[in-house]
């Protein structure tokens, strides 16, 4: 068979043109380094389809584990710390701001959120907030009643080796200040500081471990092996949905404290800016936040979620009254850095005995 000239001249085109043009991106060139848990494709199902599939994950266990992590090098395009963390990250140069213009629910976010410590930094956004919720005291409702629940029975004797807190100094240290009255725990007064560690002394034979996993504290609770536990809204909704009669304990005035975490763009990211944002526009759009109150029961930093939910979930959770959380809870705001240092330390004290 002849080949014409023509045909010969096309075909070497066409391979030319193959060779030279670009390769179009994939979802799955986009690295995000997260919270196990958070690849559901529930949460960025419009990135999904405009870009094909997913973006790839890499997890951390701890926002400190995270930290160091990156000051060794390691490189990601987008990161998923929570506000306290924002701060530091910042001031290590790990992070870059973010263009709040090419952001397109920026407008649609709960106004309150944005005011949040860690979200603008000396001017600059750097931190898109895509959840928030609660870390508060879930108890057995067949076991304590709704009226003697407080944070100070957690020193009650009679529960002793039935109660479970982090393995985490500033979150321990956030409880201690809500139950003894400490305003201000992220910048505490050596007096208050005392009067928060003999809180955790008092609470110390009570623990029955100090959890590093949040499923652990469930299939304790579900077990009876503890009645209480600090811990956060998952744990509670996993409970309820497995049938375990516990709640968490939502009074502001008893004690509870509101997290914010969202998503960072970090510095050495490699992927292009408009893969970024496509990403951090999934991640905040009505239909993620939908997602997150109904399955994993936090609350979405977009308001337009909280629309198109069943009124009554939202109640159950507690989120008609997030502008309670946001005037009377405790945040997890950036703690000082020489405090944080001597909380680790003397944290370490308590759970060894001293």
């Amino acid at each position: 068979m002849k080949i014409r000239t023509r045909d010969l001249l096309l075909a070497a085109g066409l391979t030319s043109l193959l060779w030279s043009a670009p390769a179009m991106a994939q979802g799955s060139d986009l690295t995000v380094f997260d919270w196990s848990g958070y690849e559901d494709q529930g949460f960025f199902s419009s990135y999904v389809e405009k870009h094909g599939s997913a973006p790839s994950y890499s997890f951390f266990g701890s926002q400190d584990e995270a930290f160091t992590k990156l000051r060794s090098g390691f490189s990601a395009d987008l990161a998923h710390p929570c506000t306290d963390a924002t701060r530091k990250w910042a001031a290590a140069g790990l992070i870059q701001p973010i263009d709040a213009s090419r952001l397109e629910n920026w407008d649609k976010l709960l106004p309150a959120i944005k005011d949040v410590d860690g979200i603008i930094v000396d001017g600059e956004v750097y931190m898109v907030p895509f959840e928030w919720g609660n870390t508060g005291l879930i108890y057995r409702t067949d076991m304590i009643t709704d009226d003697e629940i407080s944070l100070q029975l957690l020193a009650d004797p009679k529960y002793q080796g039935k109660i479970a807190i982090p393995d985490a100094g500033p979150s321990a240290y956030a409880l201690a200040a809500l139950a003894t009255g400490i305003k201000n725990y992220t910048n505490m007064t050596d007096e208050e500081f005392k009067k928060a560690s003999d809180f955790l002394r008092s609470i110390h034979p009570n623990v029955r471990f100090y959890w590093t996993d949040a499923g652990q504290l469930d299939q304790a609770i579900a077990s009876k092996e503890v009645v209480m536990g600090w811990g956060w809204n998952q744990s509670e909704l996993n409970l309820i949905g497995n049938k375990v009669p516990a709640i968490m304990m939502k009074d502001a005035d008893k004690g509870i404290a509101t997290w914010v975490c969202g998503y960072v763009h970090l510095k050495n990211s490699s992927q292009s800016d408009d893969q970024v944002y496509d990403m951090l526009n999934a991640l905040t759009s009505q239909a993620s936040g939908k997602y997150i109150i109904e399955s994993w029961g936090y609350a979405h930093s977009n308001a337009e979620a909280f629309d198109v939910v069943d009124p009554e979930l939202i109640k159950s959770y507690g989120f008609d009254k997030a502008v309670d959380f946001f005037d009377k809870s405790l945040f997890f705001n950036a703690v000082d850095p020489e405090l944080e240092a001597k909380m680790l330390k003397e944290f370490e004290r308590i759970k060894a005995g001293f």
